[in-house]
């Protein structure tokens, strides 16, 4: 029997049609040889089997895989397998790979934290200061967690009337990354008067495995660009994460990161008592330098009033006797002034019988500048009379 000939082409069809009735979730594990990056885009590599000689080529691109990959680490690669027709080759189609062990995921903790820090997300002049008493606190974390009742007791503790939005999360296993990065994500879509001040993601202590979410790439970035500050505290003091380079406040524990987001109510009070106290002895010195002041200044003056006494009294002495001969003159020239007024007065005349003649109001002198006729008035000591002037003969007078 002839077989009929197919072309190449055909042929790898075939191949991969059958190639296609493998399930597609298949997760082949084994050790990465031969990495390389083409173009900046194209990634290859050999899985290799550590327990036989065996080994397949992988493919897939830079922006399908989010863990950093070198030669050496042992992971499991989900994806399908694939004759690429142009190369004639069977190759596996990488759609995501996790690191296994501790060994790879340390390799590949410190390939992405060296990728990150050199973008600068880890550098200290970006990272924000967090409110000194906050009155709104985010928290993601699990519910479940050991984490999540540390910090709400420490909180409690330390400072009362804040108020905490919790966004409950699994901290570990295939649905954390996820999950942490719609809590960052309902945070920074509230609006600002409603978005916490001060966001905390905590979780316990583990090992890198259990700590893979915290050193996931998405997660990290998630930290940076979150629209508030965060602080991030992961398990106990030896454990690190990427998530703690990246925030802008790292606590070494659940416990810590409460002590780090609200103050102690005992330590405010004591600042303010101490704060009191200083003021009220600067308010005390200042007083007892002020009464000092006024005291020293008070002694000045009685000494020298002390020593001025003597020649203050004999200045008295001297403006009385000078006030009392100034007196003594002015009496006498007085009384003198008095004597001559009286020995002029008209009236004291008068008494003696003497009259003052007066003239249409003006005092006659000469008899010689009257006419007869004349219109007279006389004043005498007690009372006035009217007369008419005569040249010769009796004066004829009537009483006014």
């Amino acid at each position: 029997m002839v077989v009929p000939a197919i072309s190449v082409s055909d042929y790898l069809g075939l191949i991969n049609l059958a190639l296609g009735t493998i399930p597609e979730e298949v997760v082949v594990e084994g050790e990465i040889v031969e990495y390389k990056v083409s173009q900046g885009k194209w990634i290859n590599f050999d899985l290799k089997d550590e327990k036989a000689d065996a080994k397949i080529s992988c493919f897939a691109t830079i922006f399908q895989l989010t863990t950093p990959l070198a030669s050496g680490m042992r992971v499991q690669a989900r994806g399908y397998a694939k004759v690429f027709e142009r190369f004639g080759k069977l190759s596996f189609n990488v759609e995501e790979v996790t690191p296994v062990g501790e060994g790879a995921l340390q390799k590949a903790y410190q390939l992405l934290k060296a990728k990150l820090q050199a973008e600068g997300l880890f550098d200290a002049p970006r990272k924000r200061a967090i409110p000194r008493f906050p009155n709104t606190i985010g928290l993601i974390t699990s519910r479940e967690a050991a984490a999540y009742g540390d910090f709400l007791r420490i909180l409690g503790n330390r400072w009362r009337g804040v108020t905490v939005i919790h966004s409950p999360v699994t901290v570990q296993g295939k649905s954390a990354v996820a999950e942490i990065l719609a809590a960052f994500t309902i945070f920074n879509a509230m609006p600002a008067a409603e978005r916490p001040e001060v966001i905390v993601l905590t979780r316990g202590g583990g090992s890198l495995e259990d700590l893979h979410a915290f050193n996931d790439e998405q997660v990290a970035r998630a930290v940076f660009g979150s629209a508030v500050p965060v602080v991030v505290g992961v398990g106990h003091e030896r454990d690190e994460s990427l998530c703690d380079f990246v925030a802008d406040i790292r606590a070494s524990t659940p416990s810590n990161a409460a002590e780090r987001v609200v103050p102690d109510h005992l330590e405010i009070e004591r600042a303010i008592t101490a704060a009191m106290d200083r003021v009220t002895m600067q308010l005390e010195r200042t007083v007892e330098r002020r009464s000092n002041n006024i005291d020293y200044a008070v002694r000045v003056i009685d000494r020298f009033m002390a020593d001025k006494t003597p020649q203050l009294n004999r200045m008295t002495e001297v403006i009385e006797q000078r006030f009392s001969f100034l007196l003594s003159t002015r009496n006498a020239r007085l009384t003198s002034a008095e004597k001559f007024l009286a020995s002029v007065d008209p009236k004291r005349v008068l008494e003696r019988g003497y009259s003052i003649v007066r003239h249409r109001g003006t005092v006659m002198r000469n008899a010689s500048s009257l006419a007869d006729g004349d219109l007279l008035q006389l004043q005498f000591a007690h009372g006035e009379i009217a007369a008419v002037a005569k040249a010769s003969g009796k004066i004829q007078d009537k009483l006014l």
